[in-house]
């Protein structure tokens, strides 16, 4: 089942499996970030008010604002 990435809880690994038409404006940006389909990825904290969002992928840490998590679709990988 495809979720957006703003909704994985701490600790949960999932793979990107596309984008949102909506969040168009990121897509660019997120591809050059490494977040390509098929990737996959553990979220590793959230801010204390709950933006921005720290994910682990590729061996390196990245964070992202709810807006930008927003436009990824990914699954959860159990």
């Amino acid at each position: 089942m495809t979720n957006r990435l703003n909704s994985f809880s701490v600790g949960d690994t999932g793979k990107i499996t596309g984008f949102d038409v909506a969040g168009k404006a990121y897509r660019k940006r997120l591809l050059a970030m490494g977040l390509t389909r098929g990737t996959e990825f553990k979220i590793t904290r959230f801010a204390p008010l709950g933006d921005p969002i720290e994910i682990k992928l590729r061996g390196f840490s990245l964070t992202l604002r709810k807006e930008e998590a927003s436009a990824i679709l990914a699954e959860l990988v159990v």
